[in-house]
C-alpha cells in the first residue's frame, strides 16, 4: 500500500487520552479505517479490556504475524485500568514494538508521569493523542456543527437546550442530535421546542447552574433546575447561594467606589480570613459579578442574607426543608 501525501505513516504505538468522548471515538474509526486499507482487519485485529486484560497477552498479540497484509491492530481499552504487573510489560513492549503492528492504548485519563503514558510517549511525537473536552459555553456551536454531518441544522436556542438537556458528554450529544435528524421534517432548522418534545432530560442540573440562575433573579429556571437536582440537598444549596449573595454585595460596593477589577483579590483575602489555605479567586470567576450586582440594591442584598438566616433557622427547627429553602429562592427572585 502507498502512503498518501495527505498521511502522515502509521507509528507502532498510539495512546488516545482525554475525557472526551466521542473524540477518542473518531480517532478510532479513522485508524481503523487506515488500517482497513492494508487488509482484513477481522484476520488482523485484537481487542482488549484493560480491567481483566493481561499484559503478556496483550504483548502475544503484538508480536503476532500479521495474515495476508502488512499490519495488524491491537486496541486496549481502558488502558489506564491495567494492573501494574501488566502494565510494565507494556512498558517493556515499548522499548522495541513491533513494525507491523498498531498498538492503540485508549483511556479517558492516564497521568503523564506514569511509565506506561513516557513509553508511548517516546515511540514519536505523535503518539499521544489528547481528546480534551470542550468547555461547556463552546458546545453549542459545536452542537451546530455536529448537526450539518448529520444532514440538518439547528437554531442557536435548539443547541443551547440540548446540551442542558443531555449534559456535556459528545458522544451522547452526537447520538441525540442523529434521533433528532432522523425525525425532522422540512427544510427549516430544528428548533427549541423541537428539541424540548423529542429530547428527555438524561443529565441532573448541576448546583453552579442553579446558583447562577438564582443570582440572575431567573426563578423560572430555578424551579426548572431544581426539579431536575435529586441529588442536591436544600441545605447546600442555601449555602452556596448566600455565598454568592455576598460576592455581589462586595461587587456592588468595590463598583460604587469605581474599583470593580479588585473584586477577586478582595474575595480572596476574606475568604483567607476564614480558612488561610483557601485557593485564590480568580478574575474570570466573578467576571459577571459586577452585572449582576446591577440587579440588586444595597437594601435587597441585605434583606436577602437576612431572610436566609431566618430560612436556614427554619430548615434546622422542624420546618420542612425544602419549602422554606424555596420560599426564600422566591423572595429574593421576586423581591417580594
Amino acid at each position: 500500500m502507498t502512503q498518501t501525501a495527505k498521511q502522515k505513516p502509521l507509528i507502532p504505538a498510539y495512546l488516545i487520552v482525554g475525557e472526551d468522548a466521542l473524540k477518542r471515538s473518531t480517532v478510532l474509526r479513522r485508524l481503523r479505517e487506515r488500517l482497513a486499507q492494508y487488509g482484513d482487519l477481522s484476520f488482523n485485529s485484537d481487542t482488549f479490556d484493560g480491567e481483566t486484560a493481561l499484559g503478556a497477552d496483550i504483548v502475544s498479540a503484538c508480536n503476532t504475524m500479521p495474515f495476508a497484509s502488512e499490519k495488524r491492530l491491537v486496541y486496549v481499552r481502558d488502558v489506564d485500568k491495567l494492573k501494574k504487573a501488566d502494565s510494565e510489560e507494556l512498558v517493556a513492549y515499548l522499548d522495541s514494538p513491533s513494525d507491523q503492528t498498531v498498538l492503540a492504548l485508549e483511556a479517558e485519563k492516564l497521568a503523564k508521569n506514569t511509565r506506561l503514558y513516557k513509553a508511548v510517549a517516546a515511540v514519536g511525537k505523535s503518539a499521544v493523542i489528547e481528546c480534551i473536552p470542550l468547555k461547556k459555553k463552546e458546545l453549542p456551536h459545536t452542537v451546530r456543527s455536529m448537526a450539518v454531518s448529520h444532514g440538518t441544522t439547528f437554531t442557536e436556542g435548539a443547541a443551547n437546550v440540548l446540551v442542558e438537556l443531555v449534559g456535556e458528554n459528545t458522544v451522547h450529544l452526537d447520538s441525540e442530535i442523529a434521533k433528532i435528524a432522523l425525525a425532522h421534517r422540512g427544510n427549516d432548522p430544528v428548533s427549541e421546542h423541537e428539541v424540548r418534545s423529542l429530547v428527555s432530560r438524561t443529565t441532573e442540573a448541576t448546583p453552579w447552574e442553579f446558583v447562577d440562575a438564582f443570582a440572575a433573579r431567573d426563578l423560572k429556571k430555578c424551579l426548572i433546575y431544581r426539579a431536575k437536582m435529586e441529588s442536591t440537598s436544600p441545605h447546600a444549596l442555601i449555602a452556596m447561594c448566600t455565598t454568592r449573595l455576598r460576592e455581589i454585595m462586595c461587587a456592588k460596593v468595590l463598583a460604587e467606589r469605581g474599583n470593580p477589577n479588585a473584586l477577586a483579590s478582595a474575595l480572596t483575602e476574606y475568604a483567607k480570613i476564614a480558612n488561610p489555605k483557601a485557593r485564590p479567586k480568580q478574575a474570570w470567576q466573578v467576571k459577571g459579578h459586577s452585572t449582576l450586582a446591577r440587579r440588586f440594591s444595597r437594601e435587597e442584598l441585605r434583606r436577602a442574607i437576612i431572610i436566609a438566616r431566618d430560612a436556614e433557622r427554619a430548615m434546622k427547627s422542624g420546618a420542612d426543608p425544602e419549602a422554606a429553602f424555596m420560599d426564600w429562592i422566591t423572595s429574593v427572585c421576586t423581591g417580594r
